[in-house]
Parts: C-alpha cells; structure tokens; sequence
C-alpha cells in the first residue's frame, strides 16, 4: 500500500485543533501500522502559505510548510478553520493553491469555519455542507449556493467532507482513516486518543450551547424558568399563555421573537436536554426516562430523540453512559 500524502493547512489566526487534531489522527494511524509490521499510511504535512510560523489565534505557534514546497500527488487536504479564516479567505496565494490542488486530489475536508475557505474556493457550491452551529447562518448567508446544515457533526458530499467545531474534526479525521485503513486501526487510534470511535456523521453537535437565549420581558424569561424547572410539567401553549398573563395568540408571538423558537420547541428542547442527563447518568428504563421528562412515553422519547439528536436513545445512551456497574467495579 502505498503511503499517502495528506496536507492540513492552517493559517495565522488558526483554531489549533483544528489542524492539530486532525494531524494527530493520521500520525496515530501511521503508529498503529508500525505496530503491525506494516509501512506508514500517511506523509502528513502542517502549511501555510509563506511557510512561516503560524500564530493560532490562542496564541500557540506552530511550524509549517510552505504550500509551494509541497509535492505532489496529493491524496487528501484538510482546511482547518478558526478566527483568522475571514483573512486567510483574502490571501490569495492560499486561495488559489487550494482551488488549483483540489481538483487533483482525492478528498478535500473541512474543520469547523474551514468550509468558508473551501467555499471561497469555489469547491461546494450546490453540496450539502456543515461547519460550527455558530457561523452556519452566515455560511448560507454568504454562500448561498450551498446547502448549509448546522446540525451533524460531518458530511460527505462526493469527494468533499464537511464537519462541525473544534473535535468534530477529530471525528471526520478518523472517518477517513477507517475509510482507508478498517475499523479496526481506526479503533486503534481513538483508543489512543481517549475518545469514542467515532460520533456518526450524522450525529447532531451534541456539545450544543450551555447558554439559553432568554426573552427580555420578564413575564416570559418566568415561563422560560418554569418549564426548565420542572419539564414534565403541563407545558401546553394555552397554559404557558395564561402564567404570562397573555392571550394564546400574542404569548406564540412574543415568545417565537424574543426567544428564537416556538413555545413548542422550547419545550421539547428542554425536556430532550433532562432525558439526555437521564440516559448519562441512571438506568432507568426508556418508560421511566419518558414519563419522568415529559414525554409521556419510550416511543415518543425516541422519535424526538432521532429526529433531534440522529441517534436512538439506546445508542446515545451506549456512548455517554457515565453510572459505573457496582458489580463490575467491587
């Protein structure tokens, strides 16, 4: 097997794991093969466009290889994103190798707001893309050929790979790993790693925000308040309406603007983010879990579950489980 030649490239400004995380998945998977008496299966090279070292925007500097100093054939180039990617869209020496270079390789991927580099490119337009639940709605908004996604942690679209913030990369990185080299080395390395091998793609950002937008007229912020405390609560649209002291027609509108959701949503949300502390931390049953959030019963948790988070309730609970087994641990 011949090895292949994979390029991250950052730029100053770069979110650091975004190009280190993805590097250190194919320098695992290169590890693992030396273990099993095989040859490495990746040349894994950091660059920008000077060759100069890179100032991520957390203030770490890291070495790079100037873009011009790659060889080719390439196999596969990795945007990394981060607060500088605005400029590095504007460098046109970096622009112009990625729209020459992709063409020719095999995969193009994305991490985090590196979709906006291979999007000014000119790579993506008409596929279906994602990037950090925070800059997708001005990913569509600039780019409003792509079919912009927020949700799932990648997406592969033909040859292109789109993921999510910061580990999703991580994620998608050991997706293209187990794509070449098995499950088993992928396995391998996200063991290695302290990780699960690996989120589906289609999994939703689970790491979602852990603030919540709250209204500005206080009669609301208290409904808000009321349906977190207590989501199995009667929750229903009349009766949230009536402890604002508004008509049913009136506390939809005012709550849909100052919130950014539906009432309805909302109150799925919540009551989706307590069933998911329940599947992490208890054995209780799906039945136990349903009733005790709000959801009445196990076959509405799992559509909201599916529909929400793309995964079954089992499956997430399979993953995030943190209750250790006294009879395992004595």
């Amino acid at each position: 097997m011949e090895t292949r030649a994979v390029v991250v490239v950052a730029f100053p400004g770069v979110q650091p794991l975004d190009a280190i995380g993805p590097t250190e998945v194919f320098a695992g998977a290169n590890r693992v093969a030396r273990s099993l008496g095989r040859p490495v299966a990746y040349q894994v090279s950091l660059a920008s466009a000077d060759g100069h070292a890179v100032r991520a925007e957390s203030g770490v500097g890291l070495c790079t290889t100037a873009l011009r100093d790659i060889a080719e054939p390439i196999d596969t180039v990795v945007l990394a994103g981060g607060g500088g990617v605005d400029a590095a869209r504007h460098d046109a020496t970096l622009v112009d190798w990625i729209r020459q270079v992709a063409p020719r390789c095999r995969r193009v991927a994305t991490v985090c707001t590196g979709t906006f580099l291979g999007a000014e490119a000119g790579l993506l337009e008409g596929r279906r893309v994602t990037t950090h639940w925070a800059s997708a709605a001005r990913l569509a908004a600039e780019f409003p050929t792509l079919v912009v996604d927020a949700d799932p942690i990648y997406i592969r679209d033909g040859k292109f790979w789109t993921s999510a913030g910061v580990t999703a990369g991580i994620d998608l990185s050991l997706a293209l790993v187990q794509e070449d080299l098995g499950v088993e080395v992928a396995q391998t390395v996200a063991r290695w790693l302290v990780m699960f091998l690996h989120r589906p793609g289609g999994q939703t950002q689970f790491a979602s925000p852990v603030w919540v937008r709250r209204a500005e007229r206080s009669t609301v912020r208290a409904v808000q308040t009321l349906i977190e405390s207590a989501p199995a609560g009667d929750h229903r649209v009349p009766t949230l309406a009536a402890a604002a002291a508004m008509s049913v027609r009136h506390f939809t509108r005012v709550f849909s603007t100052e919130v950014g959701e539906t009432p309805g949503r909302f109150v799925e949300r919540v009551r989706l983010e307590a069933a998911r502390v329940e599947l992490e931390t208890t054995d209780d049953t799906l039945d136990v879990i349903a009733a005790r959030c709000g959801f009445g019963t196990a076959e509405s948790l799992r559509r909201v579950t599916r529909r929400r988070l793309g995964v079954a309730p089992d499956a997430y609970r399979r993953r995030f489980h943190k209750v250790t087994d006294e009879r395992t641990s004595a």
